[in-house]
């Protein structure tokens, strides 16, 4: 395997010469430079990373905490595609990924701060993270900079990335609000998910603006599962028979939701309209396909990394992006009669 100390021979430079000119220091002068850098690319060298690293203090590595991995998760596939627009972002930029999973239970086992240095990353991704987990102060007082997936916390090491979420719930709510619903029942997610609150501010503030009172009792926590949407849709339906609509804050709720709908033998959108969250890959596949509020998960990972590693850089103007949202009209709400 070649090493630097071969390059320099080659070269007839010395061993900190290849270095500096590799690890890009200004004082190597530039036809030196690619004369060194045209010798390692012939001799095939391969710089060992964790070396590097160890030397730069840097590792150009970034994590992506995941906290609520599941099996059921991978049905709304929405861990995926954050992993894939950060994977892209980083390939582009020549750093590398490190992905971990995470649980409430298990960050009081072990600091953000501990995790981050004991996998030799120099800043992460926190994707999934409840308002009430542990990591969520910590990350705030590190000095390892993270970029958060819809936590709006900024500071000098913080910076976050989300949709503009009540508008995202308004477009849906006026949305059914225009095709004449006044009894709108909202499924949300759980208490502690600072997209729940501000999809259940957008819902209330849709009904607001049409003159339309808000029934607290037509909202549930569906805590952004299938199964329990389905029993609390189940539960709304059967408890207020004039619900003629509702608006789910994630697909895989919305889904639940159409079996609950569908098991009192009543017809989408006939007699009950669905509209839900996110646009995942199913949405476009269910009886009837569902009206949705699309979000673009790939893009929230891309601009996650890119927001990152800017910040690592020292390049950041802002640790803030706020990305749009789109109304995916389909028959769930609405029948082409055509």
């Amino acid at each position: 395997m070649t090493t630097i100390k071969d390059i320099a021979k080659a070269a007839g430079v010395s061993i900190t010469t290849v270095s500096r000119a590799l690890n890009g220091y200004s004082d190597v002068n530039e036809k030196t430079r690619q004369k060194i850098i045209e010798i390692a690319k012939q001799l095939n060298y391969s710089p060992n990373t964790l070396a590097r690293g160890l030397v730069m203090n840097k590792s150009k590595t970034i994590g992506l905490l995941v906290s609520g991995l599941t099996r059921e998760s991978a049905k709304d596939n929405f861990t995926f595609e954050i992993l894939s627009g950060v994977n892209q972002y980083v390939s582009e930029v020549d750093y590398d990924m490190v992905l971990f999973s995470t649980t409430s239970t298990k960050q009081r086992e072990k600091t953000y701060t501990q995790l981050c240095r004991e996998r030799r990353v120099d800043g992460a991704i926190l994707q999934g993270i409840r308002i009430d987990d542990p990591y969520l102060q910590e990350v705030v007082e590190s000095d390892i900079p993270c970029v958060l997936i819809d936590i709006p916390i900024e500071s000098e090491t913080v910076g976050y990335v989300t949709t503009d979420n009540v508008l995202g719930a308004k477009k849906a709510v006026r949305h059914l609000l225009a095709l004449g619903h006044r009894d709108i029942a909202m499924i949300n997610g759980y208490e502690y998910a600072f997209v729940s609150e501000q999809r259940l501010r957008g819902f209330c503030e849709a009904l607001l603006e049409a003159e339309v009172p808000f029934r607290e009792q037509l909202v549930a926590d569906g805590a952004f599962k299938e199964e329990k949407a389905e029993q609390e849709a189940l539960r709304l339906l059967t408890g207020y028979p004039e619900i003629t609509a509702f608006f789910c804050a994630s697909d895989l709720m919305a889904l639940g939701a159409m079996k609950a709908i569908k098991k009192l033998g009543k017809r989408i959108p006939e007699d009950v309209a669905l509209v839900g969250y996110d646009d995942i890959i199913l949405a476009s596949y269910t009886t009837p396909p569902l009206s949705t509020v699309a979000q673009n998960q790939f893009a929230m990972g891309y601009e996650a990394a890119k927001l990152l590693i800017e910040m690592l850089e020292g390049k950041a103007t802002s640790h803030i992006k706020v990305l749009e949202t789109e109304l995916k009209v389909r028959e769930s709400t609405f029948k082409n009669h055509e």
